[in-house]
């Protein structure tokens, strides 16, 4: 990837070094590379910094933590090593340096290419999934041991399964565990415990070493005879920081042999020590069953009597309630007698006077019909005054008085002179009957006309 530059643009450093990254990122794909670690430093975030020389050169380099873990042995100054990382540049300080991703000792690249072939293909099978692991017995009946007479771990577990639960009866099913054919006969040995079933759980263990020690538990025979086992494995190979096939294979895995003899056997001690407190909590619970027990024995004791007293306590008691039952039966009547008066007494005060009522009503209809005699009279009279003024007014009496009304053709009444015209024919009605007549000649102006 090319960038062009005009004369006058100016960029950051911080830009600078983030083209020189993305150049670097996308320009050189991740790779295996070999050398010698020195100034490595461990960093309290679980990070490792150093760097990877040979005899010319050198290059820094950063494995983060979540690599780190997973990497299966201890980083050291010196120690000659392959990686694989992608080469980058960290802005910051503009150092060019190599991102780690995956390392192995060097010469080792072989085994460690074949665990990690193996360890995909047996995840891939379902072999590593959680939903095929077994429980451990909590008190197993007998317990088998998977490795060589020879090695300090069969020491440490006996050691440790008879201190913590020396009942337990150990059925070692030797194998070795080092060398050519130490992996098929682990097989075996695992295969021979299933068939023989005189044990309820097996302990597959072996001491530390290097990677070549500790190959055998790396084989595709022993991881599939564990995953076939119906009885539950438990895994302790190496120290804590060694990783097996078997390890992710085996139903539980203990980071060494000891840890895997803790996991197998429950403890004496911690067992006797719940024995014990059951024991006290069960005598505490005792204690203070007999106490409530004996309180309770107490107080029925108290309450025990012969039934003759109890008898005549109940007859004493019904004849209290017979006194009670007949004073309650007695006030009773006497309240109710009592209200009944009350309501008597009540009854004759508001009872009406038919008679005195009738001469009311007698009174009050004679009074009604006097004054609508009155107000009819009252309105004849008015009715006659409103006649009287209609009559007055009514246009047919000025008729009858000799006055006529005058209207042109259009209905127009005339009330001036000045409104005709000669010729024009006029309607006149009378008191009785209606004529017509034309405008003759007019003689002056009068203001109204002379009929």
């Amino acid at each position: 990837m090319l960038f062009s530059q005009h004369q006058n643009d100016v960029i950051s450093v911080t830009s600078l070094n983030r083209m020189a990254r993305d150049l670097l990122e996308s320009g050189l794909p991740p790779m295996w590379i070999a050398g010698e670690i020195s100034n490595l430093t461990l960093a309290a975030s679980g990070h490792a910094y150093f760097s990877l020389k040979d005899e010319r050169a050198q290059i820094r380099c950063v494995m983060f933590r979540n690599r780190l873990s997973g990497l299966g042995f201890r980083l050291q100054e010196g120690m000659q090593v392959e990686l694989r990382g992608t080469v980058s540049l960290y802005e910051a300080r503009g150092d060019y340096q190599i991102n780690v991703d995956m390392m192995r000792s060097a010469g080792l690249g072989r085994l460690y290419e074949a665990f990690e072939q193996l360890k995909a293909k047996l995840a891939a099978e379902g072999l590593f999934d959680n939903r095929h692991k077994k429980a451990l017995p909590g008190h197993p009946a007998a317990i088998g041991i998977v490795t060589s007479p020879a090695a300090a771990a069969l020491r440490d577990v006996v050691t440790t399964l008879r201190r913590r639960m020396p009942s337990i009866p150990l059925i070692l099913y030797p194998t070795p565990v080092q060398g050519d054919s130490a992996a098929a006969q682990i097989a075996a040995a695992i295969d021979a415990a299933n068939l023989r079933r005189e044990v309820e759980l097996l302990i597959v263990c072996r001491g530390g070493g290097s990677i070549e020690d500790l190959w055998a538990f790396n084989e595709e025979v022993v991881a599939r005879a564990i995953a076939r086992s119906t009885l539950p494995v438990i895994s302790g190979v190496g120290h804590e920081t060694d990783t097996t096939i078997a390890d992710f294979v085996a139903d539980h895995r203990a980071p060494t042999p000891t840890a895997a003899a803790e996991l197998a056997s429950p403890s004496r001690e911690a067992l006797q020590q719940g024995v014990d407190y059951a024991q006290r909590r069960l005598e505490r619970a005792l204690g203070r069953l007999l106490t409530d027990k004996s309180q309770q024995l107490d107080f029925l004791g108290r309450r025990l009597q012969h039934p003759g007293e109890r008898l005549q306590r109940q007859r004493q008691l019904l004849q209290a309630q017979q006194q009670r039952l007949a004073r309650a039966s007695a006030l009773l009547l006497q309240a109710r007698q009592r209200r009944l008066e009350q309501c008597q007494h009540r009854l004759q005060r508001i009872r009406p006077d038919l008679a005195r009522w009738q001469q009311v009503l007698a009174r009050r209809g004679d009074q009604l019909r006097q004054l609508i005699h009155q107000h009819w009279q009252q309105r004849q009279l008015v009715l006659a005054r409103h006649q009287a003024t209609l009559a007055a007014i009514n246009p047919e009496a000025v008729l009858q008085r000799g006055y006529a009304i005058v209207q042109q053709q259009d209905g127009t009444v005339v009330r001036s002179a000045a409104q005709l015209r000669a010729g024009e024919l006029l309607h006149i009605r009378l008191a009785e009957g209606e004529t017509t007549a034309v405008v003759g000649q007019q003689q002056g102006r009068q203001s109204e006309l002379p009929f």
